[in-house]
């Protein structure tokens, strides 16, 4: 590429420089030049490339208007015509990580332009988009940003260097998008195939050339019979816990969980709960956390008979940021905890 590259940057309100989890409702808006990483990032490109805009959306108004926003963005990548896109880096902010992977998805399948971003494997925007975008690998939190954009910036270099036509995961550093690609190989595949093979035999290291997917499957238990003799439990990654979150959970990347008791309870008051969850706009759920922990609604189908009990107390913790292995051995604890206090049944709420 002999002309200077011309970038667009796609960001977050927070990213944006326009505020937290209060400006997540902004409309997609275009802006000159670099914003927040983007001026690290542009300042690495040096004279190969330059950021001319940054569109920045929030997270909320994004997901919650998708279409309208996919529209606005693909007006403002025609408009720019950029070579080259870069979204994020979206760390493990879900919202953040769907709404990168679906710009990217517009701008390579709608505009013909390649996108380069950053995201965190457990992020839920790498697997549904990964084929739209060369996703560096990130850490979970935007701590690692210093690790993140020189990782992307290597990505753009490489791409500039070879004319966009990279090569693959292993070769250049990002992670696999899922593509298949015929290449030419020096031993045929059978060939190929039997080393790999006599190698596993043997217990020495391998590495197959067509990676499975790992799904986790979760066998479904027995339906109730009686759900008027069933003690049932509650339990959330909604961050609701009483007033002045005692357990310190984090609003993000939880290192923990919380139990505590419903004796007595027959509502989550403003006085007495709140949430910690730093994903999503608390105002709702600090009003009324019956609104994402339902302990009003269960009182009452206890009452009514339509459940045997509401189970004493409730758990829970952050799901925003935090990593699939942590919520797993957090769900094997309160598991066998509610197994223990012989609880049969179990809500589990989100946001």
């Amino acid at each position: 590429m002999s002309n200077k590259l011309k970038i667009v940057h796609y960001l977050n309100q927070f990213f944006g420089q326009i505020g937290g989890e209060d400006k997540a409702d902004i409309p997609p808006r275009k802006e000159d030049g670099p914003i927040g990483p983007g001026a690290a990032l542009n300042n690495s490109l040096g004279e190969d490339a330059e950021i001319v805009n940054t569109i920045i959306c929030g997270d909320t108004f994004f997901n919650e208007n998708l279409e309208e926003s996919k529209s606005e963005i693909k007006k403002m990548l025609k408009d720019i015509k950029p070579d080259l896109l870069i979204a994020g880096p979206a760390f493990n902010a879900g919202r953040y990580g769907v709404a990168c992977g679906t710009v990217a998805e517009i701008a390579k399948t709608e505009l013909g332009i390649d996108v380069v971003s950053g995201i965190y494997p457990e992020n839920p925007g790498y697997e549904m988009f990964k084929q739209y975008a060369y996703f560096v690998e990130t850490p979970d939190s935007a701590a690692g940003m210093r690790s993140a954009i020189p990782d992307m910036i290597k990505i753009v270099k490489s791409y500039i260097e070879k004319d966009g036509e990279l090569g693959s995961p292993e070769e250049e550093g990002y992670m696999p998008r899922g593509i298949r690609k015929n290449i030419f190989a020096e031993e045929r595949g059978a060939a190929r195939a039997i080393q790999m093979l006599l190698k596993k035999l043997e217990g020495e290291d391998f590495e197959t050339e067509y990676p499975m997917p790992v799904f986790d499957r979760v066998d479904p238990v027995d339906p109730i019979k009686d759900m008027t003799k069933t003690k049932v439990a509650l339990v959330t990654s909604g961050g609701i816990v009483p007033k002045g979150n005692p357990d310190h959970i984090e609003s993000s990347s939880a290192s923990k969980y919380g139990e505590y008791s419903l004796e007595g309870v027959m509502d989550l008051d403003e006085e007495n709960y709140e949430t910690a969850h730093g994903g999503y706009d608390p105002v709702c759920a600090n009003k009324d956390a019956d609104r994402v922990l339902p302990v009003d609604v269960m009182r009452d189908l206890e009452k009514e008979g339509i459940i045997g009990e509401l189970h004493n107390k409730f758990y829970t913790t952050v799901g925003n940021g935090t990593s699939v292995a942590n919520a797993k051995a957090y769900a094997q604890e309160i598991a066998e905890n509610l197994l223990a206090d012989g609880v049969q049944a179990v809500i589990l709420t989100s946001t």
